[in-house]
């Protein structure tokens, strides 16, 4: 169980880090209107990406 949660955090990083080694800019100006949402709105993007993942999690499982 251990090594498969690191495997998945080690795929993560490496997903997360496509965009900023791609295209900085974008990463950047998706940064900039990040900031301009309010709590309620960055909380329901999370909840809505938290949902995706557990939903794939139980498809591909």
């Amino acid at each position: 169980m251990t090594k498969s949660l690191l495997v998945a955090f080690a795929l993560m990083l490496v997903l997360e880090g496509i965009v900023p080694f791609l295209s900085p800019g974008t990463w950047r100006e998706t940064f900039r209107r990040l900031i301009k949402l309010t709590d309620g709105q960055i909380r329901f993007i999370g909840l809505t990406s938290m949902l995706a993942g557990i939903i794939l999690l139980m498809i591909f499982r």
